[in-house]
């Protein structure tokens, strides 16, 4: 049979029979739900073949004398014999792949008789279809291929999933689907946006609405189309642009018109976050709400500092509290002072800047060693980032005499001094 060739189609010619062949096609995303996708061979080419297309919903059948044993676990419709041609009855689509030519050329003739499509895993020229390497990220599907070159079509999709992954690809939607919107809380980590996570910086990069933190890593929001709605929630010691309920109905308000909203919160949402609060709110309001963890600080600033909160025979644990707590009323406001003051372990205090002359005289109150190696990091990640270090009796005003305040991290324990 003749195959037509379209004037503007590129040539190139096989290296079997010298047949000159378009690589050029017309790309489609089949539907094979239910549909029958029949696979000759039973090696590994069928191996990595089977695996996409049971993913499909489609009904796969294999062909092969023999079988190997990754296709076996599948559990696709075997038939244990060579190839007979009534084996396309009622195949959409064939895929060749034995490793005897012979066997391939008399497949793809039976399928191109039929009317069916048929791709050769031997020699692409040879079928009818191609199967094309591809990427698959939050609804979007990129086919690649490298015009019957297999590695230059897994480098370019290898490519493209990366600038996907890191939001430099542009894959914000352009329509948006009719019903409700959504919420999702994204962890921004300590500051830097190279810290904050993939999948965070997709979701930021999709946004139709963006209510952001004080300390969320405001650069990626340069990034962003005009059109996207950015909300300054402002929290900070002494200044709130908005209160924690109106930042609630906002989001609520936001996502019931209809719109994609990102909470940009720094470090992790659900510590020390409030992001309980809002996803709380969100689920009361009926908004569809899900999160995305990020790198809290009281992780990120002892690592960048070079301090490890936990050491093999130095410390075993280490506990995260509010600095925002008041060490006269500990009773009232749940938090053991006592305990954290003889527990052997790495104590991280967030948000306590302010208030560490307070927390320091409260903990060696309760019995903590004045001696205790004590640091503040201070703008952890970011280009004015600095580290203050003593004993803990001392930090508070060595900070002061640096100079640095909020927003800082403190660490008190033996491990701070470890690693200098």
């Amino acid at each position: 049979m003749a195959r037509p060739t379209h004037p503007h189609a590129r040539r190139s010619r096989s290296c079997g029979d010298n047949r000159e062949v378009a690589t050029e096609g017309y790309p489609v995303l089949l539907d094979l739900r239910g549909r029958r996708v029949v696979v000759v061979g039973g090696g590994r080419v069928a191996a990595r073949r089977v695996p996409g297309l049971v993913s499909t919903g489609a009904d796969v059948v294999v062909v092969s004398p023999v079988l190997d044993a990754g296709l076996a676990e599948l559990e696709p419709a075997v038939r244990l014999r060579p190839f007979r041609p009534d084996d396309l009855d009622g195949a959409w689509l064939v895929l060749a792949c034995t490793d005897d030519p012979a066997v391939n050329a008399e497949v793809a003739a039976v399928a191109a008789a039929r009317g069916t499509f048929c791709v050769r895993a031997d020699d692409a020229a040879g079928g009818t279809a191609r199967t094309l390497t591809s990427v698959h990220r939050d609804g979007v599907t990129v086919a690649v291929s490298g015009g019957d070159d297999p590695r230059r079509a897994v480098t370019l999709r290898d490519a493209i999933a990366a600038g996907i992954d890191t939001g430099t690809l542009p894959t914000r939607h352009a329509r948006r689907p009719h019903g409700p919107g959504s919420v999702v809380l994204v962890g921004g980590g300590p500051g830097d946006p190279g810290l904050i996570t993939v999948r965070g910086r997709r979701e930021v990069a999709d946004a139709d609405v963006v209510v952001v933190d004080r300390l969320a890593p405001r650069a990626l929001l340069a990034d962003l189309p005009p059109e996207v709605e950015i909300i300054d929630s402002g929290k900070s010691a002494h200044r709130h642009n908005l209160s924690q309920d109106e930042i609630n109905a906002v989001l609520v308000d936001r996502a019931r018109a209809g719109h994609r909203v990102v909470r940009l919160k720094g470090g992790d949402p659900f510590v020390f976050g409030r992001g309980g609060e809002e996803w709380l709110a969100c689920a009361a309001a009926g908004v569809p709400v899900t999160v995305v963890p990020g790198l809290s600080s009281a992780l990120a600033a002892p690592a960048l500092a070079a301090i490890p909160l936990t050491h093999r025979q130095v410390a075993a644990d280490f506990t995260v509290v509010s600095g925002h707590l008041d060490p006269g009323r500990a009773a009232d406001q749940g938090i053991d002072w006592p305990g954290l003051a003889t527990h052997a372990g790495t104590l991280v205090v967030l948000m306590g800047m302010d208030r560490l002359e307070l927390i320091a005289a409260e903990l060696i109150r309760h019995g903590k060693d004045p001696a205790t190696p004590a640091a503040a990091v201070h703008n952890a990640s970011l280009p004015g980032e600095r580290v203050v270090r003593g004993r803990l009796d001392e930090l508070a005003g060595r900070a002061a005499a640096a100079g640095i305040g909020a927003p800082g991290v403190v660490v008190i324990g033996a491990v701070v001094g470890l690693l200098r």
